[in-house]
């Protein structure tokens, strides 16, 4: 058919991606509609989407077709997407990587120097960014990405330690500093080495004196015969 021929193109899409391609209040279908100047319509049919995209020519048609499959698409870890900046938070920025699929630039992904705000790499809301999916969390279906690996590496840069590792203190003359004497050498040594036990001063008393038995003679000079 000529490209200026009407025509009608049906397609298949999963029925988790009609509520996506929909949008909320038919937000998103509207607005496809509005760009491409097509009609589109969706009906479950046996738990599957069923699309009918009708339209006065193949432009209208391809591109309306092109933007359907970019909603039902799926992420790729490892892959590189132009994204848009959606939102700004202290801890990085939201990209949306493809229609209605955002994923988090956290602040330490966006450059390979330290930034204390992501205003301070330029980055506002709106700007397209190239960013590379690193990870897909299996539990929550989040986007993990990052624009830092995509520009190269500072010949100096040195990786900052992980939250939560403990740095080793340094040594003094080949000894820890927190190493402490044992109790021991504080007292003079183990009570037990010393086969002794120190008697409370309460528990030290005097030993009673032995009783001095009186001289024999004496005795017998004070008998009466």
């Amino acid at each position: 058919m000529k490209p200026q021929v009407p025509r009608i193109v049906q397609l298949e899409i999963p029925k988790e991606f009609i509520g996506a391609v929909i949008g909320p209040g038919g937000k998103i279908i509207q607005q496809m509609q509005e760009d491409t100047g097509a009609t589109i319509t969706i009906d479950e049919v046996d738990g599957v989407g069923k699309v009918q995209v009708s339209a006065p020519n193949k432009d209208s048609i391809d591109a309306a077709i092109g933007k359907i499959k970019a909603i039902v698409a799926i992420p790729e870890v490892g892959e590189v997407y132009d994204g848009v900046v959606r939102s700004i938070m202290p801890y990085g920025c939201f990209v949306e990587i493809m229609p209605g699929k955002d994923g988090l630039l956290h602040i330490s992904e966006i450059d390979w120097k330290r930034l204390e705000t992501v205003e301070e790499a330029g980055i506002k809301e709106g700007d397209h960014i190239q960013v590379k999916l690193l990870e897909i969390d299996p539990k929550t279906g989040k986007y993990k990405l990052s624009h830092r690996v995509l520009i190269e590496k500072p010949a100096d840069y040195v990786e900052r330690p992980a939250r939560g590792e403990r740095r080793e203190r340094p040594e003094r003359n080949g000894e820890r500093r927190d190493r402490r004497p044992d109790r021991g050498d504080r007292r003079g040594g183990d009570r037990h080495d010393r086969g002794e036990r120190r008697p409370r001063p309460e528990q030290q008393t005097e030993a009673p004196k032995e009783e001095q038995p009186k001289d024999f003679s004496d005795s017998l000079d004070n008998m009466d015969f």
